[in-house]
């Protein structure tokens, strides 16, 4: 299985998110949180990202 990691530009498109919302939502525990990828560098697992949406999906589902 490939692990694909996502930088926050590709990131706030795919949530329709601002960097500092996600941010916000990171502090909160809300957000899975990113993964270094060097001194100044982080990135997301994409399967989590994509998991974070559809539990947001089925959030508004369930209202």
């Amino acid at each position: 299985m490939t692990v694909r990691i996502i930088r926050m530009p590709e990131l706030s498109q795919k949530t329709g998110c601002a960097r500092s919302t996600i941010y916000a939502f990171i502090s909160r525990g809300e957000f899975p949180k990113p993964i270094p990828l060097g001194m100044r560098s982080v990135g997301w697992k994409e399967s989590e990202v994509d998991e974070w949406i559809e539990k947001r999906q089925s959030l508004r589902d369930s209202r």
